[in-house]
């Protein structure tokens, strides 16, 4: 085991890690407000893709050749992860406040566990379950305004429901990667990913005619740039060094933290409200999501949420 004072370096980068998903959610609403969704999305990949290879050929000497099932795996992550989910998540942003997409978000976790249970029969235990219930109350109370039976009454729309797709699809996206890409390291897997779904999403703005360069303000150029570069290439290498240095169960904790900033930010850069039903709710999602992510005995992580 490292020593606490080696161990510093590692939680700095993690908390850091999660300040800057946090920060995404800031990005993504400033983002979605300056331009179409399919070119905001196709815009933000054309960067991290670019940044995510030239990390392959720095860190990894290059893109590994792929067999077939794994480029079949490849193509599933691209429409899942990078398509689906960026889409139905820069959609929602358009509409829901930055404090509330970061509780809905963070259900990636519940999702990919529930999703495990139904589809791969992975096992779901009690304490699991009542992550999973805490979680889903959190959000629920925050949607309802503090009444959970009010949330698809008054206060839950179509960006809500666009981002609940996104959990499926971040969920998806995870399930997929554990049974096809086990012989990828991490960063091969998700760059091939990348560049998959950053070609779907050109031809996918070809056919809608948002195959364009988005005349968009300074804030949203710079709203792209720290969501494809930040967000997603500094981000993740940050994440995995933690994955690498204590483990993925330890290392997935710090998401919790994520929701945290993200409300702060959104609370100072934005002037959304902060009100007690925000708070609630984000207690009872990150409580939900720690339940969960905390192993029994060595249990794995639960999914990473990109953002």
């Amino acid at each position: 085991m490292m020593p606490v004072a080696a161990l510093l370096p590692v939680y700095a980068k993690l908390t850091a890690v999660a300040l800057v998903w946090g920060g995404s959610f800031i990005a993504a609403r400033v983002v979605a407000q300056e331009m179409p969704t399919f070119t905001a999305a196709l815009w933000r990949y054309v960067i991290a893709t670019t940044a995510l290879v030239a990390l392959s050929f720095v860190l990894e000497r290059g893109l590994p050749r792929l067999s077939r099932v794994q480029a079949l795996g490849v193509a599933l992550l691209g429409v899942t992860g990078v398509v689906l989910y960026n889409v139905l998540f820069l959609y929602g942003m358009q509409s829901v406040p930055a404090s509330r997409g970061s509780l809905i978000i963070a259900l990636i976790p519940a999702a990919t566990l529930l999703g495990g249970a139904l589809f791969l029969h992975e096992p779901l235990t009690w304490r699991k379950c009542a992550g999973i219930a805490i979680a889903l109350l959190g959000v629920a109370v925050e949607l309802g305004r503090g009444n959970p039976l009010m949330m698809f009454q008054t206060h839950a729309g179509i960006g809500e429901a666009a981002l609940f797709g996104g959990v499926i699809a971040w969920a998806a996206y995870t399930l997929l990667g554990r049974r096809l890409l086990t012989e990828l390291s991490p960063l091969a897997a998700t760059t091939y990913a990348a560049l998959v779904g950053t070609v779907l999403l050109a031809l996918v703005c070809m056919v809608t005619g948002d195959f364009e360069v988005p005349a968009a303000n300074q804030r949203g150029w710079l709203g792209l740039l720290f969501l494809g570069l930040v967000g997603t290439a500094l981000a993740y290498i940050w994440f995995y060094d933690g994955v690498h240095a204590i483990g993925p169960a330890r290392t997935s904790v710090f998401v919790n933290l994520v929701p945290i900033f993200a409300i702060t930010f959104a609370v100072l850069l934005l002037n959304e409200p902060l009100l007690p039903s925000m708070i609630v709710g984000a207690a009872l999602v990150m409580s939900g999501v720690f339940i969960i992510n905390w192993p029994a005995r060595a249990g794995a992580a639960a999914a990473t949420p990109s953002h």
